[in-house]
């Protein structure tokens, strides 16, 4: 059945003279890496096409990965639009994605919203990038790699998976990523961009470790207040990305972060665990996402504590059912 719906998304791509690749609002390295791993890839193969990568905002972290294009919007009259590692059509990031001619939809994630004309969904991969990646090699007697290419996907396989820690990796997500490899990809250059930390945001790391918070049976999570992201010069993004810093602790097999969002005056919420699914309480919780992995949103500090609440019984019944967690 995939490599039914592969060659029809090839098809549709040699069709087009016109394309346009979109992410999901608030990206990570995946689906960056993902969008402009996939646009060199179809610009090296077809010079003569126009293939626009276009997004409503930009992660500043991600910001060495260079810039994306602005197309006015009767270039979408004839387009192909394609979206990549996007469940639902709310988080793309395009506002005018609707005005595309056909949609295709490139995902990851556990099947919510299948919005395109066509729909090519894998959950069990371990991010969109091993998707693009697989793509390729399906068709590589078509296709033209670059080392630059390559390396966009690389990046998005390496931080969506955890360095290839994460559920989802198996055999096959290392011989693609080895694929990629062969190309020639400067990791080391890389990885300084994409691990080294400022003092600024060591400083962070170290608030974090001193307030974080336990419930009883373990679920580590904590509260980054509008105040708190002020003191430390935090966006959205950079907030959120303390729910990293939870990991690492024994015994506590769910980690949460609360990140206020004075705009919308909400809680979006970072959800990750290790051995035990939370989707379902994420989608409980306004969200959703990846087994081990997802987001969710709150609206009171009252439903935040009940979330932590039904983490904290969830994790309890886990422990309690289960050994060898550590």
């Amino acid at each position: 059945m995939n490599e039914e719906i592969k060659l029809k998304i090839l098809e549709k791509i040699e069709s087009y003279r016109t394309i346009i690749v979109s992410r999901h609002i608030r990206p990570d390295g995946d689906a960056v890496g993902s969008t402009k791993g996939l646009v060199r890839l179809l610009k090296d193969t077809y010079p003569a096409k126009d293939i626009y990568l276009v997004n409503d905002d930009y992660a500043d972290y991600l910001a060495f990965c260079g810039s994306e294009d602005t197309v006015t919007e009767d270039i979408y009259e004839n387009a192909l639009l394609i979206t990549i590692d996007t469940g639902t059509r709310k988080r793309i990031s395009n506002a005018n994605f609707q005005k595309a001619k056909e949609i295709i939809k490139i995902d990851h994630h556990i099947e919510a919203d299948p919005y395109g004309d066509l729909n090519w969904v894998e959950d069990f991969r371990s991010s969109a990038c091993e998707m693009i990646a697989d793509f390729y090699l399906t068709f590589k007697d078509r296709l033209k790699m670059s080392t630059e290419a390559a390396t966009y996907l690389y990046m998005g396989m390496v931080t969506d998976s955890g360095r290839f820690r994460f559920e989802g990796v198996t055999g096959e997500t290392l011989r693609l990523a080895a694929a990629l490899f062969d190309f020639g990809i400067d990791y080391e250059t890389l990885f300084a961009h994409l691990y080294m930390e400022t003092p600024e945001r060591l400083k962070l790391k170290s608030y974090v470790y001193d307030h974080l918070q336990t419930t009883k049976n373990g679920v580590a999570y904590i509260y980054m207040s509008e105040a708190l992201q002020k003191q430390f010069h935090l966006n959205l993004e950079s907030a959120s990305d303390v729910v990293s810093d939870l990991s690492k602790i024994r015994g506590s097999l769910i980690w949460v972060a609360f990140i206020y969002n004075s705009e919308k005056q909400e809680i979006r919420v970072r959800l990750r665990s290790r051995f035990l699914g939370i989707n379902d309480l994420a989608i409980k919780y306004h969200g959703g996402g990846h087994n081990m992995a997802a987001g969710a949103t709150v609206y009171s500090e009252e439903e935040m504590y009940a979330l932590i609440e039904d983490a904290d019984k969830l994790l309890g019944e886990y422990k309690a059912t289960h050994e060898g967690w550590l």
